[in-house]
């Protein structure tokens, strides 16, 4: 089953680039990415620009308007993500759990959902 697990923190709670603790934290996402290739886990992830880089589109009453930044205001904001194929959430958590982002941040595990069965049910 496909997972996708999401990074969020704040800016200001992280190591600054540059610090041997950013150094350590990527050494860490290193090992992170390392230890998926070695299990053999399906998986893919990016790290995300900065939110302030972010446009986000909306329609209302049929005229699609866009915003910079994001649209809702936060203390965490969505940093990066990873998506993993693993046979349970067990297991997905235990990969999750892993991630350098859980000592600066929020990381949030959610199932990814087969839409295949509803568009064949649209025709």
């Amino acid at each position: 089953m496909k997972y996708l697990i999401l990074l969020y923190g704040n800016d200001a709670n992280g190591p600054e680039p540059g610090t041997p603790e950013f150094g350590r934290m990527m050494a860490g996402y290193k090992a992170f990415n390392d230890t998926l290739d070695a299990d053999g886990v399906d998986w893919a992830g990016e790290a995300l620009q900065e939110v302030s880089t972010a446009t986000c589109i909306t329609r209302r009453g049929g005229k699609v308007e866009t915003m910079d930044g994001p649209f809702a205001e936060t203390k965490e904001q969505l940093g990066g993500y990873y998506q993993i194929d693993v046979p349970d959430l067990d297991t997905a958590l235990r990969y999750a759990q892993m991630i350098p982002a859980i000592d600066y941040g929020t990381i949030e595990v959610r199932p990814v959902m087969d839409v295949a069965p509803l568009l064949e049910m649209a025709g």
